[in-house]
């Protein structure tokens, strides 16, 4: 027997949770599956766009390295997409349902509206055109990661909130290694005003994906305890890191 709204709601007020699918009220059920959706189609629509620099990175470590986390993106689809199965999600069948490396031209700026079809961070529908490119989205996506998938190991429900911190501890070291790739560009010639540059581009973008992916949604993920803090709380967060990270590098963060 499902529970009215009004005893899941103190449930989760009073810092209960959620373990069993057949218990979950079907308006958290829905968002779970959405809040779950968007991670899976970004992992593997940012594993879909790292793959293809692979091969076009500057040297072997750097090709070792963005291989390890384009494996690691996919894994972390898998864990997502084996907690989807628990809901009838075919995981092949939802694999080849969208072309995860599809991306929009370079000039186009989805701010916080949503396209049709996948459920990826607008981010990922970015193009990445560079070495400089793929080492600053590593920097500053990586950090975002590490405050929006932290904050989801807090969360309600309990097969998600224990997936997340290796997951996060994973996105934590790729921020570093972005960093890492960052510096080794700004050691070229030239390379600090492409380092720049890059980084004017995908600050925006990355700072978007904090916004509201749907009219509602954030507040809901705070009544439902699938998120602990609020959209504005985590962007400050990220804004702070990232500044200190290319206060690090000798870059800054772009004038608005």
């Amino acid at each position: 027997m499902q529970p009215d709204e009004t005893e899941w709601l103190s449930r989760l007020a009073a810092g209960g949770g959620f373990e069993e699918t057949g218990d979950l009220p079907p308006l958290y059920r829905q968002e779970l599956t959405r809040l779950l959706c968007g991670f899976v189609d970004s992992e593997l629509a940012g594993a879909a766009g790292f793959a293809d620099f692979i091969n076009r990175a500057p040297g072997l470590p750097e090709r070792i390295v963005l291989a390890r986390i384009v494996s690691e993106k996919f894994d972390h689809a898998r864990a997502g997409l084996a907690l989807l199965e628990r809901f009838g999600v075919r995981p092949d069948l939802y694999v080849a349902a969208y072309d995860w490396s599809s991306r929009l031209p370079r000039q186009a700026d989805l701010g916080q509206r949503r396209l049709t079809g996948d459920r990826r961070l607008n981010i990922f529908h970015a193009p990445l055109e560079s070495w400089e490119d793929v080492a600053a989205q590593m920097l500053l996506m990586g950090q975002a990661s590490v405050l929006q998938l932290g904050d989801l190991a807090q969360g309600s429900y309990g097969p998600l909130a224990r997936m997340m911190p290796p997951i996060v501890e994973r996105e934590r070291a790729h921020a570093a290694e972005g960093e890492q790739a960052l510096s080794a560009v700004m050691a070229v010639a030239g390379g600090a005003g492409r380092a720049q540059a890059s980084v004017d581009y995908w600050w925006p973008r990355v700072a978007a994906s904090f916004g509201r992916q749907e009219p509602g949604a954030a507040q809901r993920h705070l009544l439902y305890r699938l998120r602990a803090r609020d959209n504005a709380r985590l962007l400050a967060a990220w804004r702070q890191g990232a500044r200190d990270a290319l206060a690090r590098l000798g870059l800054a963060e772009p004038a608005t």
